[in-house]
C-alpha cells in the first residue's frame, strides 16, 4: 500500500507593519512641498536657516571684532614679545567672543524669518485649497505672496525708507519667483499637478479643438 502523502505546512508570508507605515506616511507626504509634511519641513528650514545665519555671524562678528580690538589699541602696541603674545592672544579671544555674539544674533534673525516665510506661505496654500493629500499642489504664486509678505514686513519692522523699501521688495520678489520655480519644478517631475499648467495644458486643447472645427 502506498504510503499517505503528507501535506507541508503552509508559511504565510509575515503582515506589514501598520506602525511602521504610519511612521513612513508621516515622514513623506507625497503631496507635500518637497515631499515633506508641513510639521517636519518648518523645523528642518528653521535649523538650516539658523545654521547659515550663525556661519555668516562667525565669520563677519569676528573680524568685525579684531578690526575694533586693533583700533581701540592702536594707541599702545606692545614692544617685546611677551607683550605681542599677549596682545595677539587678547585678540583672538575678543574675535571668538564677537564672532559668537553675532552668530548666535543673526542665526537668530535668519531662521525666525525664514521660519515666518515658510509659515506664510504654508498658510496661503491651505487658503487656496491645497490642504490635506490632494492631486494638485502648492505652487509659484504662493511662494511669491511669501516672499513679498515677509519683505514688506521685514521693511516695516526696520522702518525703511520708500526706495530701500522697493529694493526689499524686488529681492522677495524675485526670491519667490526662483524658489517657487524650483519646487514647481521638483513637483512635475515627481507627476503632481499645477494650477496654472493644467490652465495652459486645457486652453492649449480647446485652441487645437476650435481649430479643428474650423477646417471641417
Amino acid at each position: 500500500m502506498a504510503a499517505p502523502e503528507q501535506s507541508l505546512p503552509e508559511f504565510s508570508s509575515p503582515s506589514p507593519d501598520p506602525m511602521a507605515e504610519h511612521t513612513e506616511l508621516r515622514l513623506r507626504d507625497p503631496t507635500a512641498r518637497l515631499s515633506l509634511p508641513f510639521a517636519l519641513r518648518l523645523p528642518i528650514t528653521a535649523l538650516l536657516s539658523f545654521t547659515i545665519g550663525l556661519s555668516l555671524g562667525i565669520t563677519h562678528g569676528s573680524s568685525a571684532a579684531g578690526l575694533r580690538f586693533r583700533a581701540e589699541n592702536a594707541h599702545r602696541l606692545p614692544t617685546n614679545n611677551t607683550g605681542w603674545y599677549l596682545y595677539h592672544k587678547s585678540k583672538n579671544y575678543h574675535m571668538m567672543l564677537g564672532g559668537l555674539k553675532e552668530g548666535v544674533k543673526m542665526g537668530t534673525k535668519v531662521g525666525l524669518w525664514s521660519t515666518l516665510f515658510f509659515g506664510v506661505e504654508e498658510a496661503v496654500d491651505r487658503a487656496r485649497g491645497f490642504r490635506g493629500r490632494t492631486e494638485r499642489s502648492g505652487d509659484v504664486f504662493s511662494t511669491l505672496i511669501a516672499g513679498l509678505g515677509v519683505a514688506g514686513t521685514f521693511s516695516v519692522w526696520n522702518q525703511f525708507p520708500l526706495p530701500t523699501a522697493a529694493r526689499t521688495a524686488k529681492v522677495g520678489l524675485a526670491f519667490g519667483i526662483v524658489y517657487g520655480l524650483s519646487q514647481d519644478a521638483l513637483s512635475l517631475l515627481k507627476g503632481r499637478k499645477l494650477g496654472y499648467v493644467e490652465f495652459v495644458k486645457r486652453r492649449r486643447s480647446k485652441d487645437k479643438g476650435s481649430a479643428s472645427e474650423t477646417l471641417y
